[in-house]
C-alpha cells in the first residue's frame, strides 16, 4: 500500500518534515503569551533542568504529529484571579492559530491541563520593629 504524503510536504526539491519539537516550541510560545498564564508546567524533571540553567520554551507541551494533523497537550499554571475556562479557551485558540499558520498542519485538538494556581505574592510587613513612644516598663 502506498503512503499518502500531502503536497505541502513534497516539493520538486524534496520532502519537508517538521519535527514534533518544533511544534512544541510554537505551542509553548503561543500558550505562554496568553493573559492569565503564570507559567508553563513541565513537571519535576523540567523544573530540575531549568534550575540547572537550561531554558526550555516547550516546557509543559506534548505534541503528536501525523502527516496532516497534530494534537497538542499543554500544562499550565494559571494566575489567581483569572477565569480558568476563558484562559483555557484563549490558549486553545492561540495554539491552534499559531501551529496552523506556521506549519499548515490541521490541529485536531488542544487539551489544556491546569496543574496549579499562582497566588499573588503577599505584601511583607516591614522588617524594622515599631518603636513605641511611651515607656512600657519602669
Amino acid at each position: 500500500m502506498e503512503e499518502f504524503t500531502p503536497d505541502l510536504d513534497r516539493t520538486e526539491l524534496g520532502k519537508v518534515q517538521i519535527a514534533p519539537e518544533v511544534l512544541e516550541v510554537i505551542a509553548g510560545m503561543a500558550a505562554s503569551e496568553v493573559e492569565g498564564v503564570a507559567q508553563m508546567s513541565g513537571g519535576f524533571v523540567g523544573e530540575i533542568a531549568e534550575r540547572l540553567g537550561r531554558k526550555n520554551i516547550a516546557r509543559g507541551v506534548r505534541v503528536e504529529v501525523g502527516s496532516r494533523e497534530a494534537a497538542v497537550d499543554v500544562s499550565i499554571i494559571v494566575k489567581y484571579g483569572h477565569r480558568i475556562p476563558d484562559v483555557a479557551r484563549n490558549i486553545q485558540d492561540s495554539v491552534r492559530n499559531a501551529i496552523e499558520g506556521m506549519t499548515g498542519l490541521s490541529v485536531v485538538e488542544v487539551n489544556v491541563h491546569i496543574v496549579d494556581v499562582e497566588l499573588k505574592a503577599e505584601e511583607k510587613a516591614p522588617a524594622t520593629p515599631v518603636v513605641e513612644d511611651y515607656q512600657r516598663v519602669r
